[in-house]
């Protein structure tokens, strides 16, 4: 019996002539690698691209740095304007704080006055209000403090009024007597006060001087400028 030999089939591969240990068997070619050219193709395009990117960026950045300028004055200029317009139609809204501002500080002629002597010293009620009087005040009550106040009184004098005065009449009182002490009750009626002449009195605030500080007194503050609000 003769054996077959079965030799395996020579892949076209195999170049012509080559055989044993140098023979490429199978149907399969070989895998192949891809070449590395291209990843560094691609490598280069994403760099570029990334590159032309921050380019760009840059040049917006530059752009309004230099440009920053003009648009922060035209907005200053716009402010002006709104400012101006602001300015031009509220002059009744001025007068009108102008006006509450000095309406909280009455006039001498609308306080009533009941001056009171608290010392042992007579004719200082009656002497102290005629000078008042003549300094534009209303006069009320002349003569001796009550035993609450009587010879209790250290300082120059003690005024006294409501609540609602403290804030408007008695600092109008105040500037006619420097160092007095103002103080309030319960009494209803806020433009009738009294003034109690301590211990320490010598005589009322020279009449220029108290003139000064009831100028500045009622000086009425003024309202915010529009000009300080931000745009």
């Amino acid at each position: 019996m003769v054996r077959a030999h079965y030799a395996a089939p020579m892949s076209m591969l195999t170049p012509p002539g080559m055989g044993g240990q140098y023979r490429i068997t199978g149907d399969k070619y070989p895998r192949m690698r891809r070449p590395r050219g291209r990843r560094r193709l691609a490598f280069l395009v994403v760099a570029s691209v990334t590159a032309l990117g921050l380019i760009g960026w840059g040049t917006l950045q530059l752009i309004d740095v230099f440009t920053g300028g003009d648009k922060a004055s035209a907005s200053s200029a716009g402010c002006t304007k709104k400012t101006g317009a602001a300015a031009e139609a509220s002059p009744a809204a001025r007068t009108s704080t102008t006006s509450a501002a000095a309406g909280a500080v009455p006039e001498p002629g609308r306080i009533t006055v009941n001056v009171l002597n608290a010392t042992p010293r007579s004719g200082l009620a009656k002497k102290t209000a005629d000078e008042l009087k003549k300094r534009g005040f209303k006069i009320g009550d002349v003569g001796n403090a009550t035993a609450a106040y009587d010879k209790k009184v250290k300082g120059p004098g003690l005024l006294l009024g409501s609540k609602a005065a403290y804030a408007t009449v008695l600092p109008v009182l105040g500037t006619q007597l420097s160092g007095a002490e103002l103080k309030t009750d319960g009494r209803a009626k806020a433009t009738e006060v009294d003034l109690i002449i301590g211990t320490a009195f010598t005589s009322l605030t020279k009449k220029a001087d108290a003139d000064k500080a009831l100028a500045v007194l009622a000086q009425p503050t003024p309202a915010p400028s529009a000009s300080k609000k931000s745009c």
